[in-house]
C-alpha cells in the first residue's frame, strides 16, 4: 500500500527513527555533535556506571580479608586518574577519534590496529551485554524470586529500545537519557557522602580493625600471600576501568574544538569514577557490608545507609533503581563507539564496506544493527550471568588498553627529538602499561576456564575474519590497479573537442566514482559498444558521505572539492577524444537515492538519453562477493527503469 507520504513500512520507520537529516545544512554538525557534559553523559556513563560491579567483584575476591579494601580504593582511583591522564594524550595527538585502533594502527602497525580493533569491537559489544545484564540484576534485586524468570525477556527489551534510539542519532539518544544520569550522580553522592561522613566518628575504630586485620594476615598469609591476595582483587576487580577508552574512540561526535572538549569529558568522567568507585569500596569497609543473596553488594549497603531515614527505603530504592538505569546508559557506549570502530576497520577494508555507510539521520546503521544483534547474542549464551560476562569483557578490555599504552610509549620514544615533553609523558604510559598487562595477565591466568576462553576464540574468530576480508579487497584492488595502469593514462589522438554538449543530440550518461581504470573502461565500452550513436557525454557522480568523510564540515568540503576534480578529468578525456562533454554531482549519504535523482534530473535536461554504469563481474560470482560487493549500479537501475529512463550496466572483469 503506498500514498504520497510513502509506504506503511516507511511511515513507522519515520516515527521510530524520525526524518532525514538535511545534509546541505550548514548547522548540521553543530546541531548533532555533543557538548561536554552530554559526552560525559553519553561516553562517559560507561566509565562511572562500572562502579557499579568492579568495586563489588573487587572486593568479594578479599573475602574475609577487607582490610585491604582501603588501599585497593586508593590503588583503584590512582589506577583511574592513570589511564585517564594516558587517554587524554591520545586524544591529544590523535584528534581524529579511533582510539586504541587509530593509535595501534599508527605506532605498532597494521597487524596491531587490527588486533586492538577487534577486540575493542568484541568489546563494546559486551560493553552493551554487560551493562544491561548488571541494569537487570540491579532492578530485580528489588523483586521477588518470582519474577526472576523476567529478566532476560526485559534484557533483550532493552537491547532493542537501545537499538531504535540510537538509530535516530547519538545526541537524541544521550539528552532522553540524561535524566537517569543526573539521578545516579546525585543519589551515589549522597549515598557514599552520608556513608563516610556517618562513620567519621568511628574512623579510630575502624582504623584499629584494619591495622589488627592487617597483622592478622601477615600472620596467616605472610605479605606475599597478602599483596598476591591484593593484586588478585585488583585485577579482577578491572571491569572498573571499563569505558574509560570511550571518549578517545568516539571523538568525532563531539563539538569543536575537540581536543579541548574531548580532554574536559576526560577530567569529567575520571573524577567522578574515581571518587565514586574509591567511595563505594570506602563504605564496604566502614559498614561491614557482606553479600546477601539476591541482593548487589550495592543494594545492601543503600540498604544500611539509608535504613534509619523515615523515607530511607524509597531512596534506597531510587539509588538501586537508578544504578541499574545508568547501566542502561551505560550500554549506550556501545552503540555510539562499536559501530565507529567497525566503520573506522571498513574504511581500511578490514570489514565490508557497507559498516563505513551512514543512513539518512547519519547514523551507523549497519554498525547498530551488529551491535545490537551480538549483544542479545551474548546474553542468550552467558544467560545472564554477570560474572561470567565480566570476564569475557575485562580481557579485551585490557588487551585494548595495553596496545595503545605500548603504542603511546613507542610514540613518544620514537619521537623524543620533536616532542620537548617527551620524558613528562612517557613514564605515565610506562605505567599505564605495566599496570595494564597485569591486569590482562592476571584475568587470562584466573578466569582462562570460566569465560576468558571463549572471549580469547570470539577475538581470534574476528581477526581471522578481518583478514579474509581485507585479502580478498586486496585482490580486487590488485585487479582494478591493472586496469589503471593500461587505461588511466590512455593516448588519444584528434581535435580536443570544446563545443557545448547539445541536449537535442544523443547522450551517455555515465555514472562515476572517482577517476580511474574502472570508468575509463566503461567510459570506452560505450564508445565501442555503440559505435557513433552518441554525440554527448554528461558524467555523473555522486561524493559519498561515509564514516571516513564525516569528521566535520572541512571535510566533507575536501571530499565534494576531489569528487569535482575527477569529473574534470573524465571531462577532458571524453572532450580530447572528440566528444562535447559536461558534468554533473551531488553530495549524499545514500548513493542509490541521491544518484537516482541526479540521473533522473540530468535526463530531463538531455531527453535523448542513457544512462550508464559499471558493474564488477567475477570469475567465481558466490555469497562472499556479495555480501563484500554493493550492486550499487543494479539499485540505481531499479530505480531509472521503474521512472522509464533506459538503463544500460557494462560489465567490468576482474579475475580472481
Amino acid at each position: 500500500m503506498t500514498n504520497d507520504n510513502g509506504t506503511l513500512g516507511e511511515k513507522i520507520k519515520r516515527t521510530l527513527v524520525g526524518k532525514p537529516r538535511n545534509l546541505k545544512d550548514p548547522s548540521l554538525f553543530h546541531k548533532i555533535a555533543l557538548i561536554p557534559i552530554l559526552a560525559w553523559i553519553g561516553l562517559g556513563a560507561d566509565g562511572l556506571s562500572s562502579a557499579s560491579y568492579g568495586p563489588e567483584e573487587a572486593f568479594k575476591v578479599l573475602g574475609r580479608h577487607t582490610y585491604l579494601a582501603l588501599a585497593l580504593a586508593v590503588a583503584t582511583a590512582l589506577t583511574v586518574f592513570i589511564i585517564s591522564y594516558a587517554y587524554s594524550r591520545m586524544i591529544e595527538y590523535f584528534p581524529t577519534g579511533g582510539g586504541g585502533y587509530v593509535v595501534a594502527t599508527k605506532t605498532l602497525g597494521e597487524k596491531a590496529g587490527v588486533l586492538s580493533g577487534s577486540a575493542l569491537l568484541v568489546d563494546y559489544m559486551l560493553t552493551i551485554t554487560v551493562s544491561i545484564v548488571a541494569c537487570g540484576d540491579a532492578i530485580f534485586s528489588f523483586f521477588p524470586a518470582s519474577y526472576q524468570p523476567l529478566k532476560t525477556p526485559f534484557e533483550i527489551l532493552a537491547i532493542v529500545f537501545l537499538v531504535v534510539l540510537n538509530l535516530r542519532g547519538v545526541k537524541e539518544s544521550v539528552t532522553m537519557l540524561a535524566p537517569i544520569f543526573v539521578v545516579f550522580v546525585l543519589t551515589h553522592a549522597l549515598l557514599i557522602g552520608y556513608g563516610i561522613l556517618k562513620h567519621v566518628p568511628e574512623i579510630g575504630a575502624v582504623a584499629g580493625n584494619v591495622r589488627s586485620g592487617f597483622q592478622g594476615g601477615l600472620a596467616t598469609l605472610g605479605l606475599g600471600g597478602m599483596a598476591l591476595l591484593f593484586l588478585r582483587a585488583f585485577s579482577l576487580g578491572g571491569g572498573t576501568y571499563t569505558g574509560i577508552e570511550a571518549v578517545s574512540n568516539g571523538l568525532q561526535i563531539l563539538r569543536e574544538p575537540r581536543v579541548h572538549n574531548g580532554k574536559k569529558t576526560m577530567l569529567y568522567m575520571s573524577v567522578s569514577l574515581a571518587l565514586t568507585a574509591g567511595g563505594i569500596l570506602v563504605c564496604y569497609v566502614l559498614l561491614g557490608v557482606s553479600p546477601v543473596s539476591g541482593k548487589t553488594l550495592n543494594a545492601v549497603l543503600a540498604g544500611e545507609v539509608f535504613g534509619g531515614w523515615s523515607f530511607g527505603g524509597m531512596l534506597a530504592l531510587i539509588t538501586i533503581f537508578s544504578e541499574g538505569a545508568i547501566l542502561l546508559v551505560a550500554a549506550q557506549a556501545g552503540f555510539v563507539d562499536g559501530p565507529r570502530v567497525v566503520g573506522n576497520m571498513a574504511s581500511d577494508y578490514w570489514f565490508p564496506h557497507r559498516f563505513a555507510s551512514l543512513s539518512d539521520r547519519l547514523t551507523m546503521q549497519n554498525g547498530v544493527l551488529l551491535m545490537g544483534g551480538s549483544a542479545i547474542l551474548l546474553l542468550l549464551y552467558s544467560r545472564g550471568r554477570i560474572s561470567t560476562l565480566i570476564v569475557m569483557y575485562s580481557i579485551n578490555v585490557f588487551l585494548t588498553f595495553s596496545l595503545s599504552q605500548l603504542g603511546m610509549s613507542r610514540f613518544f620514544i620514537r619521537n623524543r627529538h620533536k616532542e620537548p615533553e617527551w620524558k613528562k609523558h612517557l613514564p605515565v604510559h610506562l605505567v599505564g602499561l605495566t599496570l595494564c598487562l597485569t591486569i590482562l595477565i592476571v584475568t587470562i591466568l584466573e578466569k582462562f576456564t570460566h569465560g576468558g576462553w571463549l572471549t580469547l576464540i570470539i577475538t581470534s574468530v574476528v581477526i581471522a575474519l578481518c583478514y579474509l576480508i581485507k585479502g580478498h579487497y586486496n585482490r580486487v584492488r590488485r585487479g582494478v590497479r591493472e586496469l589503471d595502469d593500461m587505461l588511466v593514462d590512455i593516448p588519444h589522438k584528434g581535435t580536443y573537442n570544446a563545443e557545448p554538449a547539445d541536449p537535442k543530440e544523443m547522450t551517455a550518461i555515465q555514472l562515476v566514482s572517482g577517476y580511474s581504470g574502472f570508468g575509463v573502461h566503461t567510459f570506452l565500452s560505450i564508445i565501442r559498444g555503440f559505435p557513433g550513436l552518441y554525440k554527448n557525454f554528461v558524467f555523473v557522480s555522486v561524493a559519498e558521505v561515509d564514516v571516513g568523510a564525516f569528521k566535520g564540515a572541512e571535510a566533507v568540503g575536501h571530499l565534494i572539492m576531489a569528487n569535482k576534480e575527477s569529473l574534470k578529468k573524465y571531462v577532458d578525456l571524453a572532450r580530447r577524444l572528440g566528444f562535447p562533454a559536461e558534468s554533473r554531482q551531488d553530495t549524499g549519504i545514500d548513493v542509490v537515492a541521491t544518484g537516482s535523482a541526479l540521473c533522473q534530473s540530468v535526463a530531463r535536461e538531455f531527453p535523448k538519453s542513457t544512462v550508464f554504469a559499471g558493474q564488477t563481474v567475477f570469475r567465481r560470482p558466490g555469497i562472499i562477493n556479495r555480501i563484500l560487493h554493493n550492486e550499487t549500479a543494479f539499485a540505481i537501475q531499479q530505480e531509472l527503469r521503474w521512472k522509464g529512463i533506459t538503463t544500460v550496466i557494462l560489465p567490468i572483469r576482474i579475475n580472481i
